[in-house]
């Protein structure tokens, strides 16, 4: 009797062994996660906003309020907008040519994504102005016609496009190589359109992706200095963008006007990427539901 129950222990304590890990548990990992995004990520934003709080409301209206900053804000967060929604749209239709055909060069242009990634945003910047100027191989040829993009808010929706479109491609690349080819196919036989297996399959599958690459494109935009500035030409309530204002500040010694305004950025991206947030979890829920 003894060891009929003396052997049910003995196999019990190969699963305790078993149930160790090689990593840490989760206690520990989290711990280390709180640390590393604080040191990171939340010490940084916090002395940002301590750093404004040596402005009275007054002052600290005063600094981000006046008509050039609202200009600047206009001018960042819509050509952010912009840029961001263009590449919604190409950077879909550019993920879906990389994932669903072949052709001679396609690992080139694959490469050629992640160009924006490598380059340094100052020779993007030069690079760009030097083509759309009015001198450049592509600004010459659209200045007749009267359409001038270089040192122009035109000219800044296109700088933020090249530099973030690979966040568009590179985020809903993946969910296309992983989508399920049997649901197009079976929804072919039954009779659907390219276009309704498109809108009512594939669609909803990679809206997810498409508003986080969306997300991060448009997150991009807004804090891009480097390239912007080079085709900008850097007018003041017309091509003036905010990083730009907030330098100019902080050459001017206004430390506390240049956080004041790095800290209105700062919320505004924040509830902007929570709102966007939001949107992909309410769509994982519609298509969990309607699964």
């Amino acid at each position: 009797m003894a060891q009929a129950i003396a052997a049910p222990a003995q196999v019990a304590r190969p699963a305790k062994r078993a149930s160790r890990r090689v990593l840490p548990g989760f206690g520990l990992t989290l711990g280390y996660t709180l640390f590393y995004l604080s040191v990171i990520v939340l010490i940084p934003l916090s002395a940002l906003v301590f750093s404004s709080f040596t402005l009275t409301w007054e002052q600290f209206w005063t600094a981000v309020a006046s008509p050039r900053v609202l200009a600047s804000y206009r001018l960042t967060f819509g050509a952010s907008f912009l840029a961001a929604s263009v590449n919604l749209f190409f950077g879909l239709l550019i993920a879906w040519v990389l994932v669903r055909y072949r052709f001679p060069g396609k690992r080139i242009v694959d490469a050629l994504v992640d160009l924006p990634f490598a380059l340094p945003t100052a020779v993007a910047g030069i690079a760009l102005t030097s083509l759309l100027a009015g001198n450049g191989w592509i600004g010459s040829l659209l200045e007749p016609l009267g359409i001038q993009l270089a040192f122009k808010p035109a000219g800044i929706v296109v700088a933020l496009i090249f530099i973030s479109l690979p966040f568009v491609v590179r985020t809903v690349q993946p969910v296309l190589e992983d989508a399920e080819r049997e649901l197009e196919e079976a929804a072919t036989s039954l009779g659907a359109t390219r276009w309704q297996v498109f809108t009512k399959v594939l669609l909803p599958s990679i809206t997810p992706a498409l508003l986080t690459g969306f997300a991060m494109a448009f997150a991009r935009a807004v804090g891009e200095y480097g390239s912007v500035i080079f085709i900008a030409g850097n007018m003041p309530m017309v091509s003036e963008i905010t990083p730009l204002i907030i330098i100019g500040k902080l050459e001017q010694y206004d430390t506390a006007g240049a956080t004041a305004v790095a800290v209105v950025m700062l919320v505004i991206s924040f509830v902007l990427l929570l709102l966007i947030n939001a949107l992909q979890t309410w769509q994982r829920r519609r298509a969990g539901a309607s699964s």
